[in-house]
């Protein structure tokens, strides 16, 4: 005989309602009473659950990534350097525009700003980015290695510099940036991007000029 007795709630939508509480108001900003009336819970059934809210947001990121994020890991299947950043930035793009979702980004806005009592969730939201930055990293290594990129580009910098750009236009997204401001930064971006001589040049659009405008400050 089965002990214990049977949940009464569905666990993967209250974790997807528990996703969208931290995703408009951050890990402190969100509240268990918040979390609780969104996920149609008890304080008892969220620690039977989920263990704790420290507990619950580190799964609402898996759910996160899995998910709305998934764009990102999607990119590096790409066949060239310059796809898997086009595709990385513009899948980016349009999570963070999205109409049906919080702008912003879960990953980079999550705990941004936190107190002593969070630092844990900073350190995971740190080491999860760094780990998105390392696995563009080894792809880039292995686009150079495979004769995609120039020998005197560095995978590592060229890594950090979309992990910065995307990670800025999280910023410039929250702040109620449009999916066409994003879109011009995307092609600046790719404007930069390092080509062998050999590779001929993509047209550019005709508004790509403008992307610096649009890019505001990011720091």
């Amino acid at each position: 005989m089965p002990g214990g007795r049977p949940r009464a709630f569905d666990l993967d939508r209250a974790l997807d309602r528990a996703l969208q509480v931290f995703w408009r108001q951050g890990y402190e900003g969100a509240s268990l009473s918040d979390l609780t009336k969104a996920m149609g819970i008890n304080r008892p059934s969220l620690y039977a659950a989920f263990g704790n809210k420290e507990n619950l947001f580190r799964k609402a990121l898996d759910r996160y990534a899995e998910g709305p994020a998934a764009c990102t890991r999607a990119a590096l299947d790409e066949p060239t350097a310059r796809a898997v950043v086009k595709r990385l930035l513009h899948g980016v793009v349009d999570l963070l525009t999205d109409p049906c979702t919080p702008q912003g980004c879960l990953a980079v806005q999550g705990a941004l700003a936190c107190g002593d009592a969070a630092d844990a969730i900073r350190q995971e939201l740190i080491s999860r980015r760094a780990a998105g930055e390392a696995a563009l990293r080894q792809r880039l290594e292995r686009a150079q290695a495979d004769g995609d990129l120039p020998a005197e580009a560095n995978a590592s910098d060229l890594a950090h510099y979309v992990t910065t750009v995307a990670q800025g236009m999280a910023v410039q997204a929250a702040g109620g940036a449009s999916r066409q401001d994003l879109r011009r930064v995307v092609d600046m971006a790719l404007r930069a991007w390092p080509t062998r001589e050999d590779t001929p040049q993509e047209p550019q659009p005709a508004n790509a000029s403008h992307a610096v405008a649009a890019g505001g400050d990011v720091g």
